[in-house]
């Protein structure tokens, strides 16, 4: 017996050696690894650094386990019959998770709560940013009571022969209580969200012609963004017409309706404060989405339909530039679906200003029928004309 103890103990001497000399190699690739990260900066390599620490890890992890195997069948050996209280230990590294855990969320809410965007500049961005805190609020607080109970049970609660657990199966009173407050707070959520809902999306016909319209089209990989004339109404597309007129017509742009002629093609959305803006969104390929994160606006584009968005920004560039102290802070307006290899190229400048900067601003901007448009559609009629006359003739 004590041969094989003699054994044991070599074998546990020999195992952390092995972990030493695995642990001090492997930390050597990883220095080997975060050099040539700190090299090239890839992303490709700093993955593998952290992949290879996190192997490293595991693997650490694994070598340790098995010495403390070979650790507690040693105690066994000389007689100590109950080994390592694993019970205790369990108890004590759930005390210790719950700890880490909480001390995980106190650092997500310092530091990484920085990170959330500012303050909505939109009307409907207020509402929307209410709603996030209300819930946010809501399932912290279960987070951390749940957690506290559930760890602080295994911590206080762990297994012992000194005690039995009473089993108790099942008690009304409790079902009640954590079937009812649950269904309850998650139906006035849900009725706000609704309500919420309606009141962005339900705007009434009188508002949705006063607005300020704005037709924008989607494709790979930009936007295409026109204003409403004086008449404050954006003319017909067809997508049979896109690229018609010699190449000239990009937006399939129907120049039989006259409300064509007066809209303004534009290289950057600007807004004036606290005006209601109404966008029509489409798209020409794929399903692309129109994100306004600052003014909480999202909404798919479609090809072959329109879809619409409503709403009123409520501070100017410079208001937001203020507020987070960011003299380069720009509105902006991304694709937030990934419609192919250039997504990320779908950015397209946003100002609000005020409405006397809108308005000379306005006034800048070049219709978006060209006169080389109206040629070439004037040529396509007169060869329509004739050719309809041709065949008059000819039936005659």
């Amino acid at each position: 017996m004590k041969h094989k103890f003699l054994n044991l103990k070599n074998l546990l001497a020999l195992g952390t050696v092995y972990a030493l000399s695995f642990t001090q190699v492997m930390a050597q690739e990883a220095a080997k690894a975060a050099e040539e990260t700190a090299k090239h900066e890839g992303l490709g390599k700093t993955v593998s650094y952290y992949v290879l620490l996190l192997l490293l890890a595991c693997i650490f992890v694994g070598i340790v386990g098995k010495i403390i195997s070979v650790y507690d069948l040693t105690r066994k050996i000389q007689g100590n019959r109950r080994g390592i209280k694993w019970d205790k230990i369990n108890g004590i590294l759930f005390g210790i998770t719950l700890i880490v855990g909480l001390y995980g969320v106190y650092w997500s809410y310092t530091v990484q709560g920085s990170q959330i965007l500012p303050a909505a500049g939109s009307a409907h961005g207020a509402k929307i940013d209410s709603m996030f805190d209300v819930t946010l609020i809501l399932t912290t607080i279960v987070l951390v009571l749940t957690h506290i109970a559930l760890f602080s049970f295994a911590f206080f609660y762990n297994a012992s022969k000194k005690r039995k657990a009473y089993y108790y199966p099942h008690n009304n009173t409790l079902e009640k209580y954590w079937t009812i407050i649950p269904a309850v707070v998650l139906t006035i959520l849900v009725l706000m969200g609704f309500f919420t809902w309606r009141s962005i999306f339900n705007v009434p016909e009188d508002e949705r012609r006063n607005a300020i319209q704005v037709d924008v089209t989607a494709h790979q990989f930009a936007w295409d963004v026109r204003y409403a004339g004086k008449d404050n109404v954006n003319g017909r597309k067809n997508y049979k017409l896109i690229g018609s007129l010699n190449g000239l017509n990009s937006l399939g742009l129907d120049l039989s309706d006259k409300a064509n002629y007066d809209d303004l093609r534009v290289n950057e959305i600007v807004l004036p404060v606290n005006k209601s803006v109404r966008f029509t969104l489409s798209s020409q390929d794929v399903i692309h989405s129109f994100y306004m994160p600052h003014f909480r606006v999202q909404m798919n584009c479609v090809p072959g339909m329109a879809t619409y968005f409503q709403f009123t920004p409520t501070k100017t560039t410079q208001e937001m530039r203020q507020d987070t102290d960011d003299p380069k802070f720009d509105y902006v307006l991304l694709c937030a679906k990934i419609c192919g290899g250039s997504h990320y190229n779908m950015k397209f400048n946003v100002r609000v200003v005020s409405n006397r900067e809108y308005q000379e601003w306005l006034k800048e901007q070049k219709p978006i029928v060209t006169d080389d448009m109206k040629k070439e559609y004037q040529l396509a009629m007169e060869e329509q004309g004739t050719a309809s006359n041709t065949q008059i003739a000819l039936n005659n």
